[in-house]
């Protein structure tokens, strides 16, 4: 499967391995602020670090896109001029509003920004926002973070 886009399914919860809603537990836990450290989120949930930090980036909680929802992306962006400009041009062509963005200082060419956009005038799904962002020259990754 090395170089397809991922695909998504969604699947009943009961039928999940249950590292995978474990996972799940930790992550919310760590961004409601319960949790200070995944440390301290895989222990309350009791869950392994190794399979947290295998599953992490591959498990979401699923989420109704409906109007007047945020979203938060993360995106690894080439250090050029106009890549950041291109990102939220391409947000804004689907109709979506941007909150908020923080970018990091860049290392080794490449940054961080983190992107909070309401869904509420979207012309498309959030996956199909997220492959269009894919695609933007320059960038190097995008993932959404939550919602």
């Amino acid at each position: 499967m090395a170089g397809q886009e991922p695909r998504f399914f969604l699947v009943q919860e009961d039928i999940l391995p249950e590292a995978f809603y474990k996972t799940v537990q930790a992550k919310e836990l760590l961004m409601n602020g319960e949790a200070a450290t995944v440390n301290e989120a895989v222990e309350r949930v009791q869950l392994s670090r190794s399979a947290f930090y295998k599953y992490k980036d591959k498990v979401y909680p699923f989420v109704r896109w409906n109007r007047d929802k945020t979203i938060i992306l993360e995106m690894l962006l080439e250090h050029r001029s106009g890549v950041l400009s291109a990102v939220l041009n391409s947000i804004a062509a689907v109709g979506g509003n941007i909150v908020t963005i923080n970018q990091n200082i860049p290392q080794q060419g490449i940054a961080i920004a983190t992107v909070t956009i309401e869904t509420a005038n979207l012309n498309c799904d959030v996956e199909n926002m997220l492959k269009l962002l894919r695609y933007t020259p320059g960038v190097k990754a995008a993932k959404l973070l939550g919602a």
